[in-house]
């Protein structure tokens, strides 16, 4: 789909603060590629990648949180999933706003 013919959509999108206390039976899923994952990122995240982000890959969940670097990525995922019928939300800001609020970070 090009940017001349996708639509427009409103992605629903939580702070990092919701994503950090989400609840029971939702994920985190991280979008980043592999050096920026092992640069860090939240605990608990799954990593998967948005250049190969295959959707029937993650675990079933309530909700899916994504994740990127600043919400851009992460924002497109966030589209293919509720285009799926997923209940979806993007993180806005990203990491660079979770470790500005904080935020515990894994490394590796």
């Amino acid at each position: 789909m090009s940017f001349l013919t996708r639509r427009t959509v409103e992605i629903p999108t939580v702070d990092v603060a919701a994503a950090h206390s989400r609840p029971p039976g939702s994920v985190l899923v991280d979008v980043r590629e592999p050096g920026e994952w092992a640069s860090g990122h939240a605990p608990s995240a799954i990593h998967h990648p948005l250049s190969r982000f295959d959707p029937s890959r993650l675990p079933d969940a309530d909700v899916v949180y994504v994740i990127c670097r600043s919400g851009n990525r992460s924002a497109r995922a966030t589209e293919a999933l509720r285009d799926l019928g997923i209940d979806a939300r993007n993180v806005a800001g990203g990491m660079s706003a979770w470790v500005a609020a904080g935020l515990p970070v894994e490394t590796g």
